[in-house]
């Protein structure tokens, strides 16, 4: 298969090798910088991101062939400052720091309060929660007492570390043997904190527990609406991104909590304009009818046809609004682009649905054209 190196071009070249080979050599006039970058760049083109995450730690392993305890004084030592504690938000760091954390679990299993006092660093300087999951895993009442500890520390990247890294299905990230409620007491903490950094990284935990136990999540969101330790702003956005998979799927006390009556009475009319043609656009517009003043929350399903010949349904946010004056149209143009790389399109019998708070409330039938 074809790879699109772009992104990891930026995140990996020879010119990022360069500099993380001259932090360890500052830190330690010792380090071969020369062997690292050329060992690294051998074949650090040919491999996908994950895997050159890997490969870096590797070389790192291979220029400082030693264990945890003396590798820690100098990757310590070698370190930038820590990112700006006086943000909130949108600064992940710089991903090169990436297979520093590879390196630890590498070298550091058997020394476990070392290798958490390194990742602590090492998480204010690029994000270590795929790091610090295989030593969850080895010694977890260690490592939950530590995360305990980490909920109150003054930088907001290793608070945000607690809960992304017990994420149940994190992206790349190692399983963990945790059960689901098992962090709950981290994030009853960690909803309340004043980054929006921490709390999108609660948000998306809940959204993980979503997809197993719904009722789990929204027992817990109700918990903290009541005690009233957010504010009232920010728990709104907690809530609404951790409910965005119930709501796809109409969870009927989802909506309820967003403040949308699955049960409203709301009348959809549906019309497909045109052709809907691969390459170019379906076109459609919606009419709401139902009490004035009536929230809701649209989002419109198309049941793509797959080459296996069974549909998959996709859905789509349309509109948040009220029904000002009882009515609300809606116009839509959806585009079909014919050289996506990850969903492909199939031309044939297709269907749009309207689903208004959750019900599906209205549906057409069209033919995509190729």
């Amino acid at each position: 298969m074809a790879q699109n190196f772009s992104l990891k071009d930026q995140l990996f070249n020879a010119e990022k090798t360069r500099y993380l080979a001259g932090l360890f050599t500052a830190a330690d006039p010792s380090f071969d910088a020369d062997m690292f970058q050329q060992q690294v760049m051998s074949r650090l083109l040919d491999l996908e991101l994950k895997e050159r995450m890997a490969w870096i730690a590797e070389c790192l392993q291979q220029t400082v062939p030693r264990a945890l305890p003396a590798v820690a004084p100098v990757l310590l030592k070698a370190l930038p400052p820590p990112l700006d504690p006086n943000k909130t938000d949108d600064d992940f760091g710089d991903f090169i720091f990436a297979p520093l954390g590879d390196w630890v679990v590498a070298v550091g299993l058997d020394h476990p309060d070392l290798a958490l006092d390194v990742l602590e660093e090492l998480t204010q300087r690029f994000s270590m929660e795929w790091a610090i999951r295989p030593f969850l895993n080895t010694y977890p009442e260690l490592v939950l007492a530590r995360l305990e500890h980490w909920c109150t520390h003054d930088s907001y990247h290793v608070r945000r570390l607690v809960s992304e890294g017990t994420r149940p299905r994190l992206p790349w990230g190692q399983a963990v043997g945790l059960e689901l409620s098992d962090p709950m007491p981290f994030l009853d903490r960690l909803h309340a904190d004043s980054t929006r950094y921490v709390t999108r990284s609660v948000a998306n935990h809940l959204n993980d527990i979503t997809k197993k136990d719904p009722e789990l999540v929204l027992d817990r969101l109700q918990v903290w609406n009541d005690k009233g330790a957010q504010d009232e702003g920010e728990l709104r956005w907690i809530t609404s991104h951790t409910l965005r998979g119930l709501v796809k799927s109409g969870h009927p006390r989802a909506m309820k909590m967003l403040g949308y009556d699955p049960d409203a009475d709301i009348k959809a009319t549906l019309q497909v304009n045109g052709d809907a043609r691969i390459g170019a656009a379906l076109e459609f517009e919606v009419e709401l009818e139902g009490a004035d003043g009536q929230p809701v929350l649209v989002d419109y399903i198309i049941h793509f046809q797959r080459p296996n010949g069974k549909a998959s349904p996709k859905v789509h946010k349309l509109k948040q609004a009220a029904l000002q004056g009882g009515t609300l149209n809606l116009n839509k143009t959806h585009k079909l682009k014919g050289n996506a790389t990850t969903f492909k399109l199939v031309p044939g019998p297709h269907r749009l649905e309207i689903q208004v708070n959750g019900r599906i409330r209205a549906g057409v039938d069209f033919d995509l054209l190729g």
